[in-house]
């Protein structure tokens, strides 16, 4: 029974120190987009997402891509100014700034991403677990994380 309730427990998310980095992780997959947004590897936010039919037609790259886009309009605020790694574990994205784009959602999302001060870091799908695990979660399991209720003994 304590397994079943930790499973479905809201985690207690830390506020974010501005004098330490800032790592993303994003995975996408396809039904939806998974995001942690991190420091020092404890969680500060997460960010699921189903894709719309129309979205959920675009390859892995677009999936992923529109990931990374997503996290950095997101946590914005917590980016300006400052150096973040993301973590992603299509590879190809590592060498983002090197390709030549095929379609207009590639040079659309490209640049919303101009002025930002990152680094991709490829890091392999098997040790990317939270965010492929959000990007995995159907509306009803995310409705339930949402509405779960904190326990007293953390209260206390």
């Amino acid at each position: 029974m304590a397994l079943k309730k930790a499973m479905v427990s809201a985690p207690i998310l830390a506020l974010p120190d501005f004098s330490k980095g800032i790592v993303i992780e994003t995975d996408a997959c396809g039904e939806g987009i998974g995001v942690v947004l991190m420091q020092e590897s404890h969680r500060i936010a997460y960010l699921s997402k189903a894709l719309a039919p129309k979205n959920q037609a675009l390859s892995i790259y677009e999936k992923e891509f529109m990931a990374l886009v997503l996290a950095i309009k997101r946590w914005r605020p917590y980016l300006l100014g400052r150096h973040f790694v993301i973590k992603i574990d299509h590879f190809s994205l590592k060498y983002l700034m090197e390709q030549k784009f095929t379609t207009a959602f590639q040079g659309k999302w490209l640049s919303k991403l101009m002025g930002s001060d990152y680094e991709i870091r490829y890091k392999k799908g098997k040790e990317n677990v939270v965010a492929d695990g959000l990007c995995r979660l159907t509306s009803a399991q995310l409705m339930a994380l949402t509405l779960s209720e904190m326990s007293s003994d953390i209260l206390e």
